[in-house]
């Protein structure tokens, strides 16, 4: 056999290719099976009874109603749960005492013979409580603290030169606070789960879980089970939002509560309502800005302090400084990260997280900045190009902004603008304009490991990605088959498995990376043993990825326009027109990665006219918590949206030449539709979300 570690060069390259998904037509046609839709014999389904009170302590769990209901078989609660191996995560440490952290917290599960049985029991267990004193809202003097890090392995605070002093010298400054509310990632499909023990010393979990290696390790640590005695199966994601990317308190519930009925499988799906509580939220934020420039607009100073809320229980720092850390050239910079500890809710990832927030509070600042100077923004940004990343010293290894900008300067029509806030209208209606940077990092995970095999005239390759509508299958089978050098209906692709080879979270825009590059050691060690002609049943599995020093900065960005139309008498903001034009090396299915591109936009679209979660200050519970009254973008509010690229690849990070796209769509696109709306107003509205009450 010949031997090959490289591509066939008459292969044709695969990577680039605008194809269908995979699971296009099994979603369509409703046959793609999610976590809750498991066919199971005798199946037990089961409800979370939740806490009532913000904090204190349960005295007594009356059940003898619910075990009366029709249907219902038990209820599981922190007198007859089982005992969990490992409680050092008060998340994860549910049905074990009798303490209340938060409103909302799980305090029992009923099982029963169907999901209304179940949840009819649930309203008929009485639970008593004594309360204790407690604080659920974050107020501008509310006490701080300093985390350790910000999310893992990064510093709090950075500060270069004397700011102060820069501040005080400089020609023009902008010294203002922009806020930005809860916001709920509310995936189409809920977190649910199918969890069946085999014995007293296996599982079988189907959940819906961006991460089933992830979420198979914390089973395993949670009942003190070995590795290998977890399977996760989750083949199907309904969408996560990086709300699935963690577990949370109901994946312990479900796992406890199943290990009560040995031999039978429990269902259970938390409840739309719970998961406002229950599943991880962005917490809200207050950035105060100071930037200051000489007066050609040229920065001297910029200055981005944090100021958000986390959970008593278990504290989660957004990285919501870290875009000014690097985002344009400055002589000084300072960034910090102060938080507030409140009895609610443990806050977890959400799409883009930290750098959304961070980006929107730093483009509305450069926009102030803009007028300030009296420059076009375009021409604000060009002025404060760096080049080299200003955090690290390293150079970019493919940043193209400006580019960027231009691009979609000249396509988004940008000339047109008429540049005196409020000075365009088109009958009843105020027409405006704006621009902002969109940014996300860009890295690769180490830790991956991928499988290559050959039978029956085809190619599989297994690794344990997930899946969560982001396209990952039909990306993995085009990376695969580029490396193997066939096309990629030769190709098959099993992800969402942990009994799969080892695969990182499907977040922080690292999939795809990630994956890639282990499908790609697999396939080069496969074609180095068996040659472009394998025998059947021949198999490969590839090297784990190592972690590698980087050589580079390396980040994906973008620039965001926005038209708007504001109502001169209503105050009512329509977004008339967004654009988006990105730089993110190679895009490996253009289908797919506009489809993420402008799912992101259309989400932050949402934050920046719709998206507010209220907690009751005084009762300590989500107000909000539905899609009646948490307000998410619809087709009548997405009237005119498109999102471009630039061609080229980035070969710094892995070996496609791509960099992470799932994130920076959300980015910049809030400050866009802002900035536009004071162009169109003269109104600076710098709290999100923007109402008519604020233009009014």
């Amino acid at each position: 056999m010949s031997q090959s570690t490289e591509p066939s060069p008459q292969a044709p390259r695969s990577m680039g290719t605008d194809v269908d998904r995979r699971d296009a037509a099994l979603k369509v046609r409703g046959r793609a099976t999610y976590a809750f839709e498991q066919v199971v014999e005798g199946a037990l389904y089961g409800h979370l009874v939740t806490a009532s009170v913000p904090r204190g302590t349960i005295t007594a769990i009356d059940t003898t109603d619910a075990l009366a209901a029709p249907g219902v078989h038990s209820v599981v609660h922190h007198e007859n749960a089982p005992r969990l191996a490992d409680r050092e995560d008060r998340e994860f440490d549910v049905l074990q005492d009798d303490v209340v952290d938060f409103h909302g917290q799980i305090v029992g599960v009923v099982l029963a013979d169907s999901p209304e049985a179940a949840r009819h029991g649930a309203s008929l267990v009485q639970v008593s409580y004594t309360e204790t004193e407690f604080v659920a809202q974050m107020r501008d003097d509310s006490p701080v603290t300093a985390p350790d890090e910000v999310m893992p392995g990064t510093p709090t605070d950075t500060a270069e030169g004397d700011l102060d002093a820069a501040m005080a010298s400089a020609a023009i400054r902008v010294e203002e606070t922009y806020r930005t509310p809860h916001e709920h990632n509310n995936a189409m499909e809920p977190h649910a789960y199918v969890v069946t023990w085999h014995d007293d010393d296996a599982v079988t979990v189907h959940t819906s879980t961006q991460h089933p290696h992830g979420a198979a390790e914390q089973y395993a640590t949670s009942f003190g089970l070995e590795p290998g005695a977890v399977r996760v199966v989750s083949p199907h994601v309904g969408g996560g939002f990086g709300s699935k990317g963690l577990p949370h308190a109901p994946d312990i519930a479900a796992v406890l509560a199943a290990r009560t009925i040995p031999g039978r499988t429990l269902k259970l799906a938390v409840t739309r309502q719970q998961m406002f509580s229950l599943c991880g939220y962005r917490v809200p934020t207050v950035s105060h800005m100071r930037l200051g420039a000489d007066a050609d607009g040229v920065l001297v100073a910029f200055e981005h302090a944090v100021h958000q809320s986390s959970s008593r229980i278990k504290e989660f720092v957004e990285q919501t400084g870290l875009p000014a850390r690097s985002l344009y050239a400055s002589a000084t910079r300072r960034t910090s990260h102060r938080l507030t500890e409140l009895d609610v809710g443990v806050p977890s990832w959400m799409r883009a997280p930290g750098m959304f927030p961070g980006v929107a509070a730093c483009e509305m600042a450069m926009d102030e900045l803009a007028v300030a100077a009296g420059l076009d923004p375009i021409e604000l940004r060009r002025r404060n190009e760096p080049e080299i990343d200003p955090e690290t010293g390293l150079p970019f290894s493919d940043r193209r902004l400006i580019e960027c900008l231009e691009f979609g300067a000249e396509r988004f029509g940008w000339s047109e603008r008429a540049g005196t806030p409020g000075s365009r209208l088109e009958g009843d209606w105020r027409i405006g304009m704006g621009v902002a940077t969109a940014t996300y990092p860009a890295h690769s995970s180490p830790g991956n490991v991928a499988r290559i095999g050959f039978d029956d005239g085809r190619y599989t390759v297994a690794i344990a990605a997930a899946d969560l509508g982001t396209g990952a299958r039909t990306t993995i089978g085009l990376i695969a088959a580029d490396a193997l050098g066939v096309s990629p209906e030769e190709v098959e692709v099993q992800v969402g498995d942990s009994a799969l080879p080892k695969a990182t979270v499907a977040g922080g825009s690292t999939g795809t990376s990630s994956w890639g590059s282990a499908v790609v050691v697999a396939a080069r060690a496969f074609r180095d043993q068996h040659g472009t002609d394998p025998a059947p049943g021949a198999t490969t599995t590839g090297a784990e990825t190592k972690a590698e020093e980087p050589e580079y900065a390396t980040h994906s960005y973008g620039a965001q326009f926005a038209e708007v139309a504001v109502n001169r008498w209503t105050g009512e903001i329509r977004a008339r027109r967004l654009l988006g034009v990105f730089s993110a090396g190679r895009i490996l299915n253009p289908r797919g990665a506009r489809s993420q591109f402008i799912g992101g936009m259309i989400m932050a679209l949402g934050a920046a006219l719709h998206e507010q979660g209220v907690r009751d200050p005084r009762f300590g519970h989500v107000v909000t918590q539905d899609l009646a009254t948490y307000h998410v973008p619809t087709h009548a509010d997405v009237l005119d949206i498109d999102a471009l690229w630039l061609p080229g690849a980035d070969d710094s990070l892995n070996p496609m030449g791509a960099r992470g796209i799932g994130e920076i769509g959300i980015t910049g696109v809030v400050p866009a539709v802002a900035n536009a709306v004071f162009d169109a107003t003269g109104v600076r509205v710098r709290s999100l979300p923007i109402s008519p009450g604020d233009l009014l």
